[in-house]
């Protein structure tokens, strides 16, 4: 028996190193908040202002960027994608208000919004079916790094160089990723350190391979079930990682007293969770197809298990330490990666390839929309409860609503697709 060869895990780890950056670069706000909030004289409207600023850039080019790539290839589009997001990364450093960083976070959300449909893409193009929810598992996890990594990097720029330093050397690291992607990546097809044993154990998927290639016009996806129960497991779970992001440190900063200025062990304990969740949730569908199950009962089944693993972190409410509330959001946290990697794996179930990066625009311009009215309401909440002296009690109505999305989400995409029939797009 020929050796399969390995070359699509060089080619997951380029995308896993991408995501690292994309989340840095993305976190850095969130730990800066307390000490912006002084510079600038922020409320928490204010915050969530930029916060929303920045999901609906990103919403809105999403939708583009997912059909572009189709287009264009994962090759050129994820260069443009990270070329735009890096330089609004560091063109932070120049901002002198509210409305200046919420234009640099708009910049920087039409950047981003190019890592998922290319990534996600690159996983149907390079992995077969039973190890695609690992692969994507992987490089998602990469979200964690960047997000662990943060608490790490942000604190000792600021305390040595100031705050505009952090967006500066955050942003600069992608420049240097772009320079591997042009070295190592190509399309299975065209890639010249590839066996032929790999690329035929990469398009082993029967019916894959005699797929029409010619481009979907993302407006027709609209009209299948799968692209709709994608949308709304997107729409009601994306905002919960992005309140994650955003506003856990300030959380601990306002109810546990926690310094953001030093680097933060229970930050950092949270986000490595969810690098078991990613990676783990990914293992798990993959390793229960490998026995047997069909790809979609295996999705199904996993996805149920890490739903209700989130519901524990309503009792955060009843924490009287920080480190019962580390474990409770560490679990939480941990299931929403591992419930993303299984989300994004059930795309490239339902549909083709050449579709693949437009349905996931799609579905992610669904959960940046969810990530716009989230984040009026945790503004809303907070401000409130701020001045009724209980800011805790907002926190506390946000862990309910972050409970109940799973469960929520889980009834509406197995209702709307019951079980795996691939879209028959001509």
């Amino acid at each position: 028996m020929k050796e399969i060869g390995k070359y699509r895990w060089k080619i997951c780890a380029l995308l896993f190193f991408a995501t690292t950056i994309n989340y840095l670069d993305r976190q850095v706000i969130g730990l800066l908040k307390p000490v912006l909030e002084d510079e600038f004289n922020w409320s928490e409207t204010d915050y969530s202002n930029i916060v929303i600023t920045f999901q609906a850039a990103y919403a809105i080019s999403l939708l583009g960027f997912g059909g572009i790539i189709d287009r264009i290839g994962t090759k050129l589009g994820y260069s443009i994608s990270i070329v735009v997001w890096s330089i609004a990364a560091m063109l932070h450093a120049m901002a002198t208000g509210t409305m200046s960083f919420a234009f640099m976070r708009g910049l920087l959300g039409l950047g981003e919004a190019g890592n998922f449909p290319a990534a996600i893409k690159t996983v149907a193009e390079w992995f077969p079916k039973n190890e695609r929810a690992l692969a994507t598992g992987i490089f998602n996890s990469g979200a964690n790094i960047g997000a662990v990594a943060a608490p790490i990097l942000v604190p000792w720029i600021l305390g040595v160089y100031g705050w505009e330093m952090a967006f500066v050397a955050t942003g600069a690291i992608g420049f240097i990723w772009l320079i591997f992607w042009w070295l190592y990546y190509e399309v299975p097809s065209k890639h010249k350190e590839l066996s032929q044993a790999e690329f035929d154990y990469i398009h082993a998927d029967k019916e894959e391979k005699d797929e029409n290639q010619d481009p979907v016009k993302w407006a027709k996806l609209f009209g299948f079930r799968q692209t709709w129960a994608f949308v709304f497991g997107k729409m009601l779970t994306d905002p919960i990682w992005w309140f994650f992001l955003f506003w856990l440190p300030s959380y601990f900063s306002e109810r546990f007293q926690l310094d953001l200025k030093k680097p933060s062990l229970e930050l950092i304990i949270v986000y490595t969770a969810t690098t078991v969740g990613s990676i783990g949730g990914g293992w798990l569908s993959g390793k229960l197809i490998n026995l047997g199950w069909p790809s979609f009962r295996a999705r199904k089944i996993t996805m149920l298990s890490f739903a209700l693993a989130v519901v524990p972190i309503m009792l955060a409410r009843y924490c009287d330490n920080i480190w019962q509330a580390v474990a409770l959001i560490s679990l939480a946290a941990a299931s929403h990666q591992a419930w993303s990697a299984n989300i994004y794996s059930i795309a490239t179930d339902m549909f083709p390839k050449k579709a693949v990066s437009s349905v996931i625009g799609i579905g992610g311009m669904a959960g940046s929309v969810g990530g716009i009215f989230f984040p009026m309401i945790v503004g809303a909440l907070l401000d409130k409860y701020k001045l009724l002296g209980n800011i805790n009690d907002g926190y506390n109505i946000i862990f309910l609503l972050c409970g109940s999305a799973y469960v929520l989400a889980w009834l509406i995409i197995y209702t709307l697709a019951p079980k795996l029939e691939t879209a028959k797009i001509d």
